[in-house]
């Protein structure tokens, strides 16, 4: 079995500007709802965007999810185009 690459790993998934955008965005939106509903209400869970648009961050579109729900949500939503 081959070790993986993590420097190339990083180069293509991680390191292009609209993913530390969307990155950045993403811990926003987990701020935000931290502080309207406090720490506890969201420990273990993930911050889901209804829309799938992570730079979409208005509290309407964020929900709070279990991870298995939240993760398992990919596809069954119409993708968000990035402009």
């Amino acid at each position: 079995m081959r070790e993986r690459d993590y420097k190339r790993e990083y180069a293509r998934d991680h390191a292009s500007a609209g993913q530390r955008a969307e990155r950045s965005s993403r811990n926003k939106a987990r701020r935000k709802v931290k502080k309207s509903v406090g720490a506890a209400a969201i420990a273990g869970k993930d911050i889901d965007h209804k829309d799938h648009n992570p730079l979409n961050n208005s509290r309407s579109n964020l929900s709070i999810a279990s991870v298995k729900a939240n993760r398992s949500d990919n596809g069954k939503r119409k993708r968000y185009r990035k402009a």
